[in-house]
């Protein structure tokens, strides 16, 4: 991808045009790291830009910006600019064409302010950013609140940057984004999303979710997580504290690569522990039904992120059933199966052990089902039925409620090494009253 972006730019310059690297590709040069994309700035204009790739999509235009296809990717090409007015907080009312500093004074933190000349091998620094980068600091460019009231989304951005490369947030910046942070609000739910999944996917997710809290986003983004503060629970069950110091521990005792899911699902996972909390008459503490509850908050609160339903029904359902490993050990054989053999089952695991782990370190469960997964993992946990609908239709069985209870005393069966072959089933079958007028 490098050596296509490279090319573009050779272009452009032996053209007589200036064009660097620009913007978030600099900042991981010179912090080390590969860069994922190439952004590359340049004093051509769009329409000079089109006349050296005539197949250039012109989709920015409007903002300076045409798409240009080098090798397999694609790369935005943006004439250097000076922003006009923002009255949307996202983007600028209109933008004129300018030189390299004024661009890089338009951008959001100094940090993304950098050029690159890879012809040269040379930064080009017209905002500090080397200087910050050398001493891990986010900084806004010029007045840190006019660069958040210009694009509210940078609030989070600077959350997440900060977040990710474990850096400082320099403390006018961070003092305009406590200022600022209701602001972001008026941005689309699906922006604020990406944000948040950045900083939820990072292994240093804790540290974003603290700045999160103490930055006022929180507040503005997911109120219900600061309502766990405050909410206490049995301290016999949970000497950590209240739900709010039990999910900040669980985010800390996650793995770094945790699924995405997973993550949503330790955070709302008890998300409904203050609207159910009740008190005996001996002050002891009870969450009657906040699976239950929280899983129909845990369904509002991701809608309105607008995630996708695959994801909210996946979460859905680890949060409504995170309370059933109370039950485990009791379970018969059948039913563990089909429970160990469910999609996304080593999550439910998962948050299970972060949640034993977050509070009272109890693991009897955790291990009772680890061990039960070595004992079944020499055959599926549930291979295909030995009987079928078929076979009951066949025998003058109708659809309805015994036919269905039929099949799964069949299936219980066979998970339970009850039935050894079909023909053992089949026999089995012929014994069995099979109601051939329940219709």
């Amino acid at each position: 991808m490098e050596i296509a972006a490279i090319q573009i730019i050779r272009r452009l310059q032996s053209h007589g045009y200036i064009a660097y690297f620009a913007g978030g590709c600099v900042r991981d040069r010179v912090l080390g790291a590969t860069p994922h994309d190439y952004d590359i700035a340049t004093s051509a204009t769009p329409a000079q830009v089109l006349e050296l790739y005539p197949k250039g999509n012109p989709v920015g235009a409007h903002f300076g910006v045409i798409l240009v296809r080098g090798g397999e990717h694609n790369f935005d090409v943006a004439t250097f600019r000076e922003d006009g007015t923002y009255h949307d907080g996202r983007r600028p009312d209109e933008v004129c064409y300018s030189d390299p500093e004024t661009d890089a004074t338009r951008r959001d933190f100094t940090i993304n302010g950098l050029f690159f000349d890879p012809l040269k091998e040379r930064v080009i620094d017209h905002v500090g950013g080397v200087t910050d980068l050398q001493h891990r600091i986010i900084r806004a460019i010029g007045d840190p609140r006019q660069r958040f009231r210009e694009d509210y989304l940078r609030l989070l951005r600077a959350i997440r940057f900060a977040t990710v490369l474990d850096f400082e947030i320099e403390q006018a910046t961070w003092s305009a984004i406590i200022e600022c942070a209701p602001l972001v609000l008026q941005i689309a739910p699906e922006r604020i999303r990406e944000e948040l999944d950045k900083i939820w996917s990072h292994p240093r997710r804790l540290a974003g979710f603290d700045l999160l809290v103490s930055s006022g986003l929180m507040a503005a983004v997911l109120p219900e997580i600061l309502v766990l503060q405050g909410c206490d629970q049995p301290p016999q069950w949970h000497p950590e504290g209240d739900v709010f110091a039990h999910t900040r521990l669980m985010f800390s005792l996650l793995a770094p690569d945790a699924s995405l899911p997973l993550v949503l699902s330790v955070l709302l996972h008890d998300i409904a522990k203050p609207a159910t909390q009740t008190r005996d008459e001996d002050g002891r503490i009870r969450f009657s039904g906040h699976a239950e509850v929280g899983a129909t908050m845990a369904e509002s609160i991701l809608k309105r992120f607008r995630y996708p339903n695959a994801l909210i029904e996946e979460v859905v359902a680890r949060v409504a059933g995170h309370m059933m490993f109370i039950d485990l050990a009791k379970m018969r054989t059948a039913k563990l199966k089909r429970l160990l053999d469910a999609p996304y089952f080593d999550d439910d695991l998962e948050l299970h052990r972060i949640d034993c782990l977050g509070s009272n370190g109890h693991l009897e469960t955790y291990e009772f089902v680890r061990e039960k997964q070595r004992e079944f993992a020499n055959a599926p946990l549930v291979p295909p039925p030995f009987i079928t609908g078929g076979d009951l239709i066949a025998r003058g069985a109708a659809p309805g409620p015994l036919f269905r209870k039929i099949l799964t005393q069949a299936q219980d069966l066979q998970l339970e090494n009850g039935l050894a072959s079909r023909e053992e089933a089949l026999t089995w079958l012929d014994q069995q009253d099979l109601g051939a007028g329940d219709a």
